[in-house]
């Protein structure tokens, strides 16, 4: 069973700038995973995509973070980075790693809150 542990959220201001960061476990990190991607949820709203990487270190994002966040991976580590920066306050949400599988099989990770104040 893949595991995905998130870390890195919290309380920030307005212009300010956090890092989020999430391991994966129990897979081969740069073979079997197709793409690992970071997405949000907000209450009351539906879960959204924020940005994704893939194997080939493409990368994609949601035009409302273009320019602000910065998706990445490091191999060695098994580990994908978020860094955002000037964030806003609806920046805030709860934010998910997920990995998506060769084969189709999709894990997420338990989640980490990010809330920025005005």
């Amino acid at each position: 069973q893949v595991q995905l542990v998130e870390s890195g959220g919290g309380l920030v201001q307005a212009g300010g700038s956090l890092r989020l960061a999430c391991v994966v476990s129990r897979v081969t990190f740069s073979v079997s995973i197709n793409n690992i991607g970071y997405y949000r949820q907000a209450p009351g709203k539906q879960r959204e995509l924020v940005a994704v990487i893939t194997t080939t270190n493409r990368t994609m994002y949601a035009d409302s973070v273009k320019g602000r966040f910065t998706i990445s991976r490091d191999n060695a580590k098994n580990t994908v980075y978020l860094q955002m920066n000037s964030l806003k306050p609806e920046d805030t949400a709860m934010y998910y790693c997920k990995v998506a599988l060769y084969g189709g099989y999709e894990y997420w990770g338990q989640g980490t809150q990010v809330t920025v104040s005005s």
